[in-house]
């Protein structure tokens, strides 16, 4: 019997009071009333006057009687529930030792059949009741966790409708507030507990997918019903406290903030027990709340909270609006935003510390701390008014003709007091790290989760705009510095001490100077630094990248293009030597080595091998999803290397021209080396006798030299050692080819003079090594050939088989 029905019936009850005979003679003839009611009706109201005195008490006493026969009720159900657990596991553990009883006595049977039929059939049906035997124990274990859950869903609905149905004008003192918390504690308990069986039953039975769904969808409805109230009261705690303290107009207009009175740290006695309590309810009720969202993402384990905890934002989130006055008024004086907001977090950082972070233990969150969410949540802050106020109307004027320079200072110079404050902000964390720590301040970086340019990584298109602004404003800069021709310059102080010999130190190069770079080219890695050290600000590794690309990067082609129109005006002539072009080449080979090594330096870098696995995931910028060479700058560095390539090869190609007209007139002419000693000079020279280069072969000679010293003093040791190299090579394929194709009978004097032309040129090579001759093997040859007797030449000739 329910109380509506007992109700219902009294309202039957009353219609009949108003008769003076007894009860039974006034009811209906057809009354639904059993005998026993009617009796206790007859009993309790003999006469009208019962009726009327009797009645209310009654009708509080059955309504009671009624509740109290509620609760047993329920109470007789959780416990039948319980002994149905207990029973059927006792039936299941009576069934399972009574077939384990019957199988003893088949075996024993089968063991005394003849011929072992019955260990035939046993052996064959064993599986399958092993099987049936695992069905039924499945079921089992199914029927009890349904149970359970079950159970644990029913007490934490009735935790939760006693939070809900608490309602008191003083909630916040402790008479009133401890009741509901130890409701709410309860709750969250059950909630605890109907999470643990959930993980229990994803780690070992996944296929009950159904059950953790519906068990999922009543506890989310749940949560869509309790954290609301939570939220709701704790709020309104804080608001009891005082909380946020008022902020002095006047003084803000200034910035000029006197010292604001933490309410955190004024509570005391119930207050701030109070405030405890609902602080460590709501921290437990965020963890589990992402307990299930890291199982329903399958992501168990997470540890961290990324400083987002709902308790530190309730204390955000009534500042945010109370200073969006002032932020409106700052429109375009936004240094004042980023003060204010700084002004309050050093305000309160050291109360919240002290106040918070025990509570914060106490609630057990690892990896958290109160000043990291703190400082987090007042950034987030800033940053959600600049994404919702600022930067829409900036991205409107940016897109108007007449509007985009004006927008675009104003952008950068937004730009420049978010990564302002987000170092300041990260000093009072002490949370620095450090890119490139030896090459600029610039690329001191900022923990991914505490900064303000969180603003653009939900928005690309913004991030995209930022960048364009960036790359044109770098530009810019670099059109400043080419206007000067001494941007071209190189110092060579440090470079013309160098001597060629054998000690290897010389070609480590790492310094401007030991690449006798122009100074341009530190200018634009200056640059291309400042671009990559704004772009490291970024939170998000993603984020970084696409800056970093279409910033950074884009700057470094342009340059390139800088480089190739210099090269493409610098003209070498073989009619007409310049050495200005070879040092202008020079130059370009220098700044292009420079570039490369510190690109590639850059990408050994920690961050940037980061940005290079992201750049792999997202293939954006490479089809096949690949750089060029396996690093970040992978395709950069591939171009220059290929333009220093090309360049060096220009100036191998232009001597060789050069040396080969000079020598034209020296190898076409057959009397140098035909004739005879007697009629060599007008002086008798014995065969013993130095003799002189040839008057033909001194300018190419000289020419030579004055080059190779022209690019010694102006290209860095490394690709100087390369060029030397080539330019010997191909001074040794020339004249040993020139000799064969010319048809000149040499004479023992004109061997001599050829010994003696090519010792000449082997000492200009002798600066830049031991040995030059070396690396001049077909002149050595050729020379060893001429020397050869006749009688030599035909053994050898003899030794010869010539045809198939």
């Amino acid at each position: 019997m329910t109380l509506l029905s007992v109700t219902g019936k009294q309202q039957k009850m009353e219609a009949p009071v108003r008769e003076a005979a007894p009860i039974l003679l006034v009811l209906p003839e057809h009354s639904e009333l059993s005998p026993p009611q009617l009796a206790f009706l007859d009993e309790h109201f003999r006469t009208r006057e019962d009726l009327l005195v009797r009645a209310p008490h009654l009708v509080a006493a059955l309504k009671k009687r009624s509740s109290d026969l509620d609760t047993d009720l329920r109470g007789l159900g959780r416990n039948f529930a319980k002994r149905v657990v207990s029973w059927i596991s006792r039936s299941f553990a009576a069934r399972t030792s009574i077939h384990n009883l019957n199988l003893k006595l088949e075996n024993l049977c089968l063991r005394t059949s003849p011929n072992g039929i019955g260990l035939k059939m046993f052996g064959e049906e064993l599986p399958q009741l092993a099987k049936q035997v695992r069905q039924i124990e499945d079921i089992r274990y199914y029927v009890e966790t349904a149970l359970r859950l079950e159970a644990l869903i029913g007490n934490l609905e009735d935790s939760v409708f006693c939070v809900m149905n608490r309602h008191s004008g003083s909630m916040f003192t402790a008479k009133e507030s401890g009741p509901k918390q130890e409701n709410l504690l309860q709750a969250l308990k059950a909630m605890n507990d109907i999470e643990e069986v959930s993980i229990h039953v994803v780690k070992f039975q996944p296929q009950w997918c159904n059950l953790l769904k519906s068990v999922d969808t009543r506890v989310a409805q749940i949560l869509g019903v309790l954290r609301p109230q939570v939220l709701a009261d704790h709020r309104a705690l804080l608001a009891s406290l005082g909380w946020p303290p008022k902020l002095l107009a006047p003084k803000i207009e200034s910035i000029q903030i006197p010292g604001i009175p933490n309410p955190l740290v004024l509570m005391q006695g119930d207050k701030r027990k109070s405030y405890s309590d609902s602080f460590i309810a709501l921290c437990a009720l965020q963890h589990l709340q992402k307990r299930r969202e890291d199982r329903l993402s399958n992501l168990p384990g997470r540890k961290e909270y990324g400083m987002q905890l709902w308790t530190i934002n309730e204390l955000v989130s009534p500042i945010a609006t109370r200073v969006e006055y002032h932020f409106l008024k700052w429109a375009d004086q936004p240094e004042f935003m980023f003060a204010l907001v700084y002004k309050i977090t050093v305000e309160f950082i050291a109360g919240v510390d002290d106040v918070l972070q025990p509570l914060i233990d106490r609630a057990r969150l690892l990896s958290c701390s109160a000043e990291e969410a703190w400082v987090s949540a007042m950034i987030q802050m800033l940053s959600g008014f600049l994404a919702k106020r600022i930067f829409p109307h900036l991205a409107e004027r940016y897109k108007e003709k007449h509007m985009k320079s004006e927008a675009s200072t104003l952008w950068l110079n937004l730009i420049d007091l978010m990564i302002a404050f987000d170092k300041r902000m990260q000093s009072l964390l002490n949370l620095g790290t450090c890119l490139f720590p030896a090459e600029s301040e610039s690329f001191e970086g900022f923990s991914g989760r505490l900064s303000v340019l969180t603003v653009f990584c939900d928005r690309p298109d913004w991030l995209k705009i930022w960048a364009k602004i960036e790359l044109r404003d770098a530009c810019k800069k670099l059109k400043a510095e080419l206007k000067d021709e001494r941007a071209w310059k190189t110092d060579n102080q440090h470079g013309s001490a160098l001597h060629m010999n054998t000690d290897t130190e010389q070609y480590l190069l790492s310094t401007r100077e030991d690449h006798k770079a122009p100074f341009i080219a530190e200018s634009a890695l200056k640059i291309v630094r400042e671009l990559i050290g704004r772009g490291q600000t970024m939170p998000a590794t993603l984020s970084r990248f696409q800056f970093i690309r279409s910033a950074a990067v884009k700057f470094l082609w342009y340059f390139f293009e800088v480089l190739l129109l210099r090269f493409r005006r610098t003209e070498l002539h073989p009619d007409n030597p310049n050495d200005n072009a070879l040092i202008r080449l020079c130059g370009l080979i220098n700044a292009a080595r420079y570039l490369e090594s510190k690109l590639q330096e850059w990408s050994d870098d920690v961050d940037i091998m980061e940005m290079r696995a992201a750049e792999n995931d997202s293939n954006q910028y490479n089809k096949d999803g690949s750089s060029a060479s396996g690093c970040f700058f992978g395709e950069e560095i591939t171009n220059l290397s290929e333009f220093k390539h090309n360049w060096l090869l220009e100036i191998i190609a232009f001597i060789l021209r050069v040396f080969e007209d000079l020598t034209w007139e020296y190898f076409q002419s057959k009397e140098c080396f035909e004739r005879k000693q007697a009629a060599f000079s007008p002086v008798n020279l014995s065969s013993t006798m130095d003799l002189i280069v040839s008057t033909s072969f001194v300018e190419a000679l000289d020419v030579l030299k004055s080059q190779l010293d022209v690019l010694y003093s102006s290209l860095n040791s490394v690709d100087f050692l390369d060029l030397w190299r080539s330019v010997a090579e191909g001074l040794d394929h020339f004249i040993s080819c020139s000799n064969l194709t010319s048809e000149i009978q040499f004479s023992d004097t004109g061997v001599n003079q050829f010994e003696t032309d090519m010792q000449a040129l082997l000492c200009i090579f002798q600066p830049f090594c031991a040995r030059p001759q070396a690396f001049f093997p077909c002149i050595k040859e050729t020379l060893e050939l001429l020397k050869m007797d006749k009688d030599e030449v035909d053994k050898i000739l003899r030794n010869r088989k010539f045809g198939t």
